[in-house]
C-alpha cells in the first residue's frame, strides 16, 4: 500500500472508529489493529490521535467554507445563493458521512489552541450565512426576520441531515436541500 493511500486508510478507519466509539474511547493501538499495522507504524503518518482529529475537523470546515464561497460568488439573487449554500453544505455532509459525524460530535475533544481556532472558523462560517440572510432582508428579498434565529434553524436542519443517511433514508442531497429550502422559504401553512 502506498504511503498516501496508507495515510488515507488510517484516516478513514479513524473516522469510522471515532464515529462509532467516540474519540475518547478509541485508542491508537485499536486503530492500528483495525488498519492492520503495528501501533508504532501509525506515527509515521500521524503524530497523535489529536492530529487525526484536527485533520478531520479542519478538512470538513474547509470544505464547508469552500462550498459557501462558491455559492455566493455569483450574480444570483440572495435566495438563490442561500439555496446553493444550503445544497453545498448538505453535499459536504453526504460525501463525508463519517468525517461529518466526527466534525459535529467530536470537535469538543480538540486541544485548547486548536479548539479556539476551530471555534473561530465555525463562527465565521455561521456569520457568513447571517450576512447572506441580512443582505436578503436589506434588499427586500426576504421578510424582516430575526437573522440569528433564522440561521440557527438553517444549521439545525442542515447539520442533522447526516442522521438521515445513518438511518438509511434514500433522499439525495438535492432532495434534502430543496426540502429544507422549501420549508424555509415557503413555510408549512398553506396560503388561503
Amino acid at each position: 500500500m502506498a504511503i498516501a493511500t496508507r495515510k488515507e486508510h488510517i484516516r478513514s478507519t479513524a473516522q469510522k472508529l471515532f464515529r462509532t466509539k467516540g474519540f475518547a474511547a478509541t485508542s491508537m493501538r485499536e486503530l492500528a489493529r483495525e488498519v492492520g499495522i503495528e501501533a508504532p507504524s501509525l506515527y509515521n503518518h500521524y503524530t497523535s490521535k489529536q492530529q487525526l482529529l484536527q485533520d478531520i475537523c479542519f478538512d470538513i470546515a474547509a470544505q464547508f467554507q469552500t462550498t459557501f464561497d462558491a455559492s455566493v460568488a455569483t450574480e444570483q439573487s440572495n435566495s438563490q445563493k442561500l439555496r446553493r449554500a444550503m445544497l453545498g453544505h448538505v453535499q459536504v455532509i453526504a460525501s463525508n458521512i463519517e468525517a461529518s459525524s466526527v466534525f459535529f460530535d467530536e470537535w469538543v475533544f480538540l486541544e485548547a489552541g486548536e479548539l479556539a481556532r476551530f471555534k473561530k472558523l465555525r463562527a465565521a462560517y455561521q456569520q457568513a450565512f447571517r450576512n447572506l440572510v441580512a443582505d436578503g432582508i436589506a434588499s427586500g428579498e426576504f421578510n424582516a426576520v430575526n437573522v440569528k434565529l433564522t440561521v440557527f434553524m438553517i444549521f439545525s436542519a442542515l447539520n442533522a441531515t447526516y442522521d438521515l443517511y445513518k438511518s438509511g433514508e434514500r433522499l439525495n442531497e438535492e432532495e434534502i436541500a430543496e426540502g429544507i429550502s422549501a420549508i424555509l422559504f415557503n413555510g408549512l401553512e398553506r396560503t388561503k
